[in-house]
């Protein structure tokens, strides 16, 4: 099957703490880390947006995989906040790396699962043999209303993964999927912020999801919590990212790598994809990955992956994502609003 032949991150480096966010609505901070398991959240500033983050993702996915950015057959960019609602992302993406254009090219959409649904169908091109190698990315700016509780994790940031047969760091062995409509998280064409389903958010949407996708990928692969030395789940705050892996059976060692959001809040459709990138950043050859999307509305996307030994050499050629998000910036709850489009004329 297919594998990754390289990947990438990418994090704006703005900051802003909960504390700055608590301060300005009344909120006590130490409670919200506490709940979220969220310190601070990354944003964009006036210049970055998806399509920006994610041509710095894929320009370091090349980078690891030293091909030819012209055989790239497939780009596809996930995202819930494409900076047009008419226009594709995917063709600044493709332009933007020199790949050239007898290609296919798509914008795709699903909450925060939208990145690794790209990263399924440009499995199954390069499975089929009609592309050579794809490009499938999951980066978002996302949304949060002032005053509500998204706004202490929505922030930005995303990764970037080159597909293919020859010459992977990393094996994809199995994906499983489990989807309904569960409406718990949805946001009308025009409207600026998204709202909550209320009580479908936890049980009956993220974590039914998530362990449904995870427990059919062990009956699938014939595997439990104990044959990983790696775990990735979507990550809406820290809290549930710790309570859906111990749920499944994994320890804090397997899920640490993979957890980010105390750091950079909730990227959306890049916090799986980010998380990956965090975990091959310190994997070794011969490791066992297991990673579990979610998006609102609802779904999720699993897979098994097998570290090889192209990794040791590849991870170094591109900044590893811890470096990525060391490199920050810290603004006030001014700055953030400016940047964040929260001042309306």
């Amino acid at each position: 099957m297919a594998g990754i032949v390289g990947y990438g991150a990418s994090v704006p480096s703005y900051r802003i703490k909960v504390e700055e966010i608590a301060k300005v609505w009344g909120d006590n901070a130490t409670a919200l880390k506490r709940g979220l398991v969220v310190n601070e959240k990354s944003l964009p500033s006036a210049d970055e947006d998806t399509a920006t983050i994610a041509v710095t993702a894929a320009r370091y996915a090349l980078a690891r995989s030293k091909i030819d950015p012209k055989k790239i057959g497939a780009v596809y960019v996930g995202s819930e906040s494409h900076p047009y609602a008419v226009k594709p992302t995917a063709t600044i993406v493709s332009e933007a790396v020199g790949a050239a254009p007898e290609l296919t090219a798509a914008d795709l959409e699903f909450a925060c699962k939208a990145g690794t649904a790209g990263m399924q169908m440009v499995m199954g091109l390069v499975d089929s043999d009609m592309v050579e190698y794809g490009l499938a990315i999951g980066a978002d700016t996302s949304q949060g209303a002032p005053g509500d509780a998204l706004e202490y994790t929505a922030s930005a940031g995303g990764a970037a993964y080159i597909i293919g047969k020859n010459d992977t760091l990393a094996d994809i062995n199995e994906t499983y999927s489990y989807t309904s409509d569960t409406p718990d998280f949805y946001r009308r064409e025009g409207q600026d912020y998204p709202s909550h389903g209320g009580r479908f958010t936890g049980e009956p949407a993220f974590f039914k999801h998530v362990t449904n996708a995870a427990k059919g990928l062990f009956e699938k692969t014939g595997t439990e919590a104990s044959d990983y030395d790696h775990a990735c789940f979507h990550q809406p705050n820290g809290k549930f990212y710790l309570k859906v892996g111990k749920m499944l059976g994994f320890n804090k060692e397997q899920l640490e790598h993979g957890l980010l959001t105390p750091n950079i809040g909730n990227t959306y459709s890049g916090a799986v994809p980010l998380g990956l990138s965090s975990i091959l950043d310190n994997a070794e050859p011969g490791e066992k990955i297991f990673i579990v999307s979610y998006g609102s509305g609802a779904g999720s996307d699993g897979f098994t992956l097998t570290v090889n030994d192209e990794i040791l050499e590849r991870k170094e050629l591109a900044p590893f994502t811890a470096d990525i998000i060391d490199d920050k910036q810290y603004v006030d709850y001014a700055v953030y609003a400016k940047y964040k489009g929260k001042l309306k004329m």
